[in-house]
């Protein structure tokens, strides 16, 4: 059995995302960030909620395998490790390329409902067999000006983001309405995780 989630053995996160750092430690789960690269590439037909759970899946086997070869799986940690994927009438929306690809994220999304479907693993004693999990939220934009456009994605914020967005920055502007877990577009479906993380006693009780 592996130690409880602790100050002295904290989560060991799968994510280069200081927001999913931010919402658990929001949650007072101590958490220590480990990320092993692996090939995000989106593949054509392939489900949202396969893709995203499949991504991480990825990320958490490239972390199990980065801490062999660097003599740091012993003893053996609990890891979390997931991935967003932005959806809207059949095509699935990764980072932007580019500042053009990023208006175009923003024009598809103007006035229009589009879901956000994050998949993730938690790695325990079960290592590579542990099981996925998905969520999906509903989001609503606002119509939007030719102009906010523009400016917004003139302001870099949802560069480095699945749909070209954040809702918890400048973006929080154009949501009109919201159907599902509002963590769960952030990055991180916060009553999922926690639901998980008791059920396989990683932590003894919440708050904790």
């Amino acid at each position: 059995m592996l130690a409880r989630i602790g100050p002295d053995n904290p989560l060991l996160l799968g994510s280069q995302s200081p927001r999913r750092r931010q919402l658990l430690e929001g949650l007072g789960i101590p958490v220590e960030v480990f990320v092993a690269p692996v090939d995000e590439a989106l593949v054509p037909g392939e489900r949202p909620d396969a893709m995203a759970t499949r991504l991480a899946r990825q990320k958490g086997a490239a972390v199990l395998y980065a801490l062999h070869r660097d003599g740091r799986a012993d003893p053996p940690r609990w890891i979390l490790c997931a991935d967003t994927i932005v959806h809207i009438g059949g095509e699935l929306l990764g980072k932007p390329r580019d500042a053009d690809d990023a208006r175009r994220m923003m024009r598809l999304l103007s006035g229009r409902t589009h879901h956000v479907t994050t998949g993730f693993v938690l790695h325990g004693a079960d290592a590579f067999d542990a099981p996925a999990y998905a969520e999906t939220t509903a989001v609503t934009f606002r119509g939007l000006s030719e102009d906010e456009v523009r400016r917004y994605a003139a302001t870099g914020e949802g560069a480095d983001k699945a749909g070209g967005y954040a809702i918890q920055g400048l973006a929080a502007a154009f949501v009109e309405r919201i159907e599902g877990s509002y963590s769960n577009v952030v990055g991180l479906p916060l009553h999922r995780v926690v639901e998980v993380l008791l059920r396989v006693e990683a932590i003894d009780g919440f708050p904790l």
